[in-house]
């Protein structure tokens, strides 16, 4: 069976809003930043993002992310972030979500520190979730500092469990 890839980016590839795969029921990812990912080249992270989803009962999965820059490190995204580029990212994933009520994984880890801006993008992105009522979950437990683990340092054994993004936002 051939996969359907969703693959929305700028014309000149320097961000991304959605990757993924076609389904009824995707498992819907989180994370801070895109990096290199493509349709048929997952990185390490969408890699396991695709393996949460296959060992979760998701037919398919998608990657969004809370800034669409892309950057193989979190310190190569912009200072200060591009409302334009906000914008397009809340719009994006509004389409996508389409009203359904998806599973959403909280996967940002404590890279969400790296820029001012992340909280308010999460503020934008809770807001069409909530709009439709999705799900919110973490891989496992919490970190220390209340984060929601990073996908790529998460065990396939630790469940996917409720998370309260209006909770982690106060």
């Amino acid at each position: 069976m051939t996969e359907t890839w969703i693959y929305e980016r700028t014309a000149d590839n320097s961000a991304r809003f959605v990757l993924g795969t076609v389904g009824v029921n995707p498992l819907v990812c989180v994370g801070v930043n895109p990096s290199t990912a493509a349709p048929g080249d997952p990185d390490r992270t969408v890699s396991k993002v695709m393996g949460f989803a296959a060992r979760n009962g998701f037919d398919s999965w998608v990657m969004l992310n809370l800034y669409p820059q892309r950057a193989t490190d979190p310190k190569g995204m912009h200072l200060v972030h591009d409302p334009q580029l906000q914008a397009d990212n809340e719009r994006h994933i509004a389409d996508l979500i389409g009203g359904r009520q998806l599973t959403i994984v909280a996967a940002w880890g404590e890279l969400i520190r790296s820029r001012p801006y992340l909280p308010q993008m999460l503020e934008g992105i809770a807001s069409v979730t909530d709009a439709s009522g999705c799900d919110w979950v973490s891989i496992g437990d919490l970190l220390k500092s209340g984060h929601p683990r990073h996908p790529s340092r998460a065990r396939y054994a630790w469940p996917l469990q409720s998370f309260d993004v209006a909770s982690y936002l106060a």
